[in-house]
């Protein structure tokens, strides 16, 4: 009898310890700016001969996890659209016109979640489903997302790290400029890295 309390005992508190460590994860988590440890890049065919790859340079957002209740979490990230990079000044200058982005009309991109629905096989990834709003033009996308890793970092914070990427079709938020049959499309990769606040 004494054995089984004592085993019963152990096993209530190894439950208790794992709600605590899942607790400490709990909170509202800043995008790291100030570390640049955050990445907001797309990648689209040329011709279907190979890819071109860009990032936006300028973007913020924070995130608020639930460990008890993963699909509770939330995200919202803001991007400036001027802040388009492809490494070639003459095209980031196109990217900015009129023909793609209109940056001076719509200077910012933002994306808020709606939904989260997390896999049941591995709690470290889900679809985050939201809301982009790119050039005055507002849809629902959906984010397959995967939780890095999270823990204390070196100077007393506590940090989470997501990558996520989606498919966007240039015609559904009123780009004009038809790149051809192989450019319809470009894949979108988000990583980023929060510090808890």
């Amino acid at each position: 009898m004494l054995k089984k309390l004592a085993i019963s005992s152990a096993v209530s508190m190894a439950i208790m310890a794992g709600g605590a460590q899942a607790a400490e994860q709990d909170g509202t988590y800043a995008f790291d700016k100030k570390g640049a440890h955050q990445f907001v890049m797309f990648k689209i065919s040329h011709l279907g001969y190979s890819w071109l790859y860009g990032r936006f340079n300028e973007f913020d957002g924070q995130f608020d996890y639930d460990s008890a209740n993963p699909s509770e979490s939330s995200v919202q990230v803001t991007i400036d659209t001027g802040s388009v990079d492809s490494n070639h000044a003459e095209r980031d200058k196109h990217l900015r016109s009129d023909d793609f982005l209109a940056s001076d009309e719509f200077p910012e991109a933002t994306f808020k979640s709606k939904r989260i629905i997390v896999d049941e096989d591995d709690k470290s990834e889900a679809e985050i489903v939201g809301d982009l709003t790119l050039r005055g033009v507002t849809r629902e996308i959906t984010l397959d997302a995967e939780m890095i890793g999270h823990g204390e970092d070196p100077w007393g914070g506590y940090r989470m790290g997501f990558e996520a990427d989606t498919e966007l079709r240039l015609a559904d938020w009123g780009i004009p400029t038809d790149l051809g049959p192989a450019s319809k499309t470009v894949e979108m990769i988000i990583s980023i890295e929060g510090v808890r606040q």
